[in-house]
């Protein structure tokens, strides 16, 4: 999926000058042999680049496109090639060029970056460790140190108080690579071996390694093109595992590996054909079980294998449907279901591990038109269930032995709750997360039968963090078709409204039935703490009402997202927080697109916009099924290939319905190496953009040419970006401390 987004990762680039005539010189060289026609940027870089325009026309359903800048395309092989052609070299340069126009364009800026910089990083803990948690003898838990940028992983036998050995110690691993991220570590069943992925390039495409945790040495074993995560077999030699299509990067087959052997020599159990589904393996929370999920907008399928039989076939769990949306979870001698079949908002039914078709299924809490049943945790006593309403999170704890339940009580107007690390059944404490906007985030233990908690952990903001001093609210906002939309939002104490109207961001993501829930941010105080007000809107595309939410802001409904953000920014204007000259809008990924649709439809609501790694060419992806990630969106999206569908999307998507007209002040993030948002979207967005304006607003380019789609790695250099994105918008504000 285009999925949520990160502002982090740049880095700024020192006398500017001197490499703005060096890049011209490179240009130069570049360029030479090249006619006028070809040239991608002016040769003046104290103007904005100016990306040549050589016509592409694409064709289907009789109506032709015309895309100027096309051009700008680079596979991953031309991208880390050490030998680049000429195109390679000529959009390289473009890039470059962009960067350092942000640069020259925001160099006023830069006491002020470096100083949010310092005062975003110096909120958090420099030595801080997470909440350990207790499984198979062991305590697990991450922790890191001062002045380093990655987690240790670590664990102690049996008792809190043994000695610690360190699994992974990340900041080691990562010397010498500018980008690197270690995810999916998964613990055999003995304990002793470790399988963890490993990703250098961030295009999300990992090679998984063992390391025998009893000598520290590393094995032979390495499994290349993989998907991070896996699961063990209970005989603690056989790890399953999920590769891509190196085309689409779609995982769409799962292997047997036994340790030792090569990975050519590795099995296959699964492979699906359908380029639709997104294909995993996983272990049940019992271990019992590996389990292989496929899932797609609308359909999902699994296959159980019973882990005490690693060379054993995997069955389906039930038959296939369209559409049918079901998640599993194994407990003892049966499976609980948490299934949309004949049910929009979900229920809960059981069935035996005997008997897993449909046709066995029994239900055990019934669908309920204005309560969305989001999610369970297991418990050999208990049940808990996490559920939507009114745009908020219950937590609804069930005794299954009496029947009785109760719903956890949070007194906040809007926060965020969820499930935490839960992986023993015979316990009566739940662990769950709680944060708001004003909450930092923290984790707690709750007796599901004294229903008492202890707090564990709660996030430090170091330097202090007082929450009396800040304000949350929730509010609705009627929208153009009369429907009330949630607006979160937060400020520090003392702004009067209906006086000077105080500059605000407006936050909003809108896709894939996710819900943007209003968490704790300390990055975000450095906003507050100079007047700003933080809000969310939860538009139609996410589930915060339900799944009808989600059903109304999708496929030839998606344009009720768009004017559901619209619609709440004049909300805010009418209730008198702020006014055009004052709003800021923010998004990210699909998120993007939503920035990139509102400023085609409204540009006169917004002073400026940030658009993170934006999808914006909406129509050519979807017609390319050679870009990761798009045949299986179709039913997300539509298919373009169909006329309805081309007709509607073409309607909205924000690269072709640039105008000739004012645009607020943008700016736009990018990764060379996205998997997920390809680079040229955005940069081809904002050459159109430069073309066809008629405004003297800024518009900035921001491209980190060392990373993709969740931007830098590292808990310090992410905020780089953060910092930008921050004073990008107070110098618009003229606020210059």
């Amino acid at each position: 999926m285009r999925y949520l987004y990160y502002i982090k990762g740049f880095e700024r680039k020192f006398y500017k000058v001197m490499k703005s005539y060096l890049h011209f010189i490179l240009w130069m060289l570049f360029s030479c042999n090249i006619s006028d026609t070809s040239n991608p940027i002016n040769s003046d870089l104290y103007e904005a680049p100016v990306a040549v325009k050589i016509d592409t026309t694409m064709t289907i359903h009789q109506h032709s496109r015309v895309d100027p800048y096309y051009w700008m395309r680079l596979t991953d092989e031309q991208k880390t090639s050490e030998n680049p052609d000429e195109q390679t070299n000529r959009v390289l340069a473009y890039l470059k060029g962009e960067n350092d126009y942000k640069d020259t364009m925001l160099a006023h800026t830069k006491e002020l970056q470096d100083k949010l910089y310092h005062e975003i990083i110096g909120r958090i803990k420099q030595d801080d460790e997470s909440v350990p948690y207790f499984k198979n003898d062991y305590w697990y838990y991450t922790r890191y140190e001062k002045d380093k940028e990655y987690p240790i992983y670590c664990r102690k036998y049996q008792s809190l108080e043994g000695e610690e050995q360190i699994m992974l110690d990340v900041n080691e691993l990562a010397e010498g690579f500018d980008y690197f991220d270690i995810s999916g570590l998964e613990v055999s069943p003995n304990n002793r071996i470790l399988a963890y992925a490993e990703d250098t390039l961030s295009r999300r495409v990992y090679t998984i390694k063992f390391k025998n945790l009893e000598s520290g040495a590393l094995l032979d074993d390495q499994l290349a093109n993989a998907a991070a995560g896996g699961a063990w077999a209970q005989d603690n030699g056989t790890f399953f595992y999920t590769t891509k299509d190196q085309t689409t990067l779609l995982e769409n087959k799962v292997w047997r590996h036994s340790l030792g052997s090569e990975q050519a020599k590795n099995d296959l159990v699964y492979e699906e054909q359908d380029k639709s589904f997104y294909t995993g393996v996983y272990n049940s929370k019992s271990g019992d079980y590996v389990i292989i999920y496929n899932v797609s907008t609308l359909t999902s399928d699994y296959h159980i294998l019973r882990a005490d039989n690693p060379n054993g076939n995997f069955e389906q769990f039930t038959p296939r449907e369209t559409p049918h949306e079901y998640r599993i979870e194994h407990f003892e001698d049966k499976f609980y279901i948490v299934t949309n079949w004949e049910a929009t908002n979900f229920r809960l039914m059981e069935t035996p591990v005997s008997a897993t078709d449909k046709s066995h299924w029994q239900e055990v809490i019934p669908h309920r038109d204005n309560t969305l049943l989001d999610d369970i945790e297991v418990f050999k006593n208990h049940l808990v269930v996490q559920e939507r309403s009114n745009a908020l999170i219950a937590l609804r704890v069930i005794d299954q032995q009496t029947g009785e339940e109760h719903y956890m009580d949070f007194e906040e107007p809007a926060y965020m709750v969820y499930a935490s690390t839960n992986v023993e059944f015979d316990t009566e404490l739940l662990r769950y997360g709680y944060s708001s906007l004003t909450t930092p985030n923290s984790v707690y233990d709750y007796n599901m039968t004294t229903r008492k908690q202890v707090l564990k952990k709660q996030q430090e903001v170091v330097g202090g963090h007082r929450p009396d001093d800040y304000q949350t609210e929730r509010l609705f906002a009627e929208v153009r078709d009369g429907t009330m939309v949630p607006i979160s939002l937060v400020y520090k104490k003392g702004l009067v409204k209906n006086q000077e109207p105080a500059p605000m961001l407006l936050n909003a993501y809108g896709s894939y039935g996710i819900s943007t829930d209003p968490w704790f941010n300390s990055s975000r105080l450095s906003l507050l703490d100079r007047g700003f007000i933080y809000a969310i809107a939860h538009v139609r595309g996410g589930q915060e009402m339900g799944r009808k939410w989600y059903e109304d802001g999708k496929l030839l409904n998606k344009k009720n997202t768009f004017y559901d953000f619209i619609d709440c920014a004049k909300h805010l204007f009418d209730e008198g927080y702020t006014s055009p000259e004052h709003l800021y809008a923010i998004g990210g990924s699909a998120g993007g697109l939503l920035m990139g649709a509102v400023v085609n439809m409204a540009p006169e609501t917004f002073n400026g916009v940030i658009a993170a790694v934006p999808w914006v060419d909406v129509v050519t992806t979807m017609l390319d099924e050679s870009i990761p990630l798009t045949t299986n969106e179709f039913d997300e999206w539509g298919n373009p290939k169909n006329k309805e569908y081309y007709d509607y999307m073409l309607s909205y998507s924000p690269y072709d319905q640039v105008k000739t007209q004012s645009y607020p002040n943008m700016l736009v993030t990018t990764g060379l190496f996205d998997s997920q948002v390809q680079y040229w979207e955005p940069a081809k967005w904002v050459a159109k953009l430069r073309d066809m304006k008629t405004d003297d607003n800024l518009l900035l380019l921001d491209v980190d040419m060392d990373t993709g789609h969740g931007g830098s790695s590292g808990r310090f250099k992410r905020h780089k970006r953060t910092a930008m994105g921050y004073a990008f918008m107070l110098d618009l504000e003229g606020i210059k401390e």
